[in-house]
């Protein structure tokens, strides 16, 4: 009868327990995955200008996008590269001797990331600005002059 009691004692100890365990392992688990939020992004960097016409042929998605935003003729890929974004943590791209892209994950919410997106050269910031990337949608910015024509940057996101 004693062990009885004692095993009534643990179960009824259990039951009150165990919705503050469930509810802080949920939490730990939510608290992890955000910490190591993460983002798949796709950059394109290129010239665009008015010596020449045409869409280099890895810009051909683009096409509309770029003539209804831009009055250029012609527009050349310069560097393309997929990068994964952690949490707080820059990732820097260079893209002509002297000149890098920074780009750093600030949030994530549902379906928005939120990157703050840096030009430098000679590791000053020329351009800082905040995008917010939905996925299935391109993000471009008109940057500093480049050649004969204008640096823009294409960002696309995967999450």
């Amino acid at each position: 009868m004693a062990i009885r009691g004692a095993g009534a004692k643990i179960i009824d100890i259990m039951r009150r327990t165990f919705p503050i365990f469930l509810f802080i392992l949920t939490l730990s688990l939510l608290l992890t995955s955000l910490s190591h939020a993460q983002v798949q992004t796709w950059l394109r960097v290129f010239e665009a200008s008015n010596v020449g016409t045409g869409i280099d042929s890895s810009l051909r998605d683009m096409g509309d996008q770029l003539k209804s935003l831009f009055s250029f003729s012609s527009y050349r890929l310069l560097k393309e590269e997929t990068l994964t974004l952690y949490s707080n943590q820059p990732v820097s791209v260079p893209v002509h001797p002297g000149r890098s892209i920074e780009l750093t994950l600030t949030g994530q919410h549902k379906n928005v990331a939120e990157v703050i997106v840096k030009i430098k050269r000679e590791q000053t910031d020329i351009l800082n600005t905040k995008v917010r990337l939905s996925p299935g949608r391109t993000v471009s910015i008109g940057g500093p002059k480049h050649g004969e024509g204008v640096i823009i940057i294409a960002l696309s996101a995967r999450f």
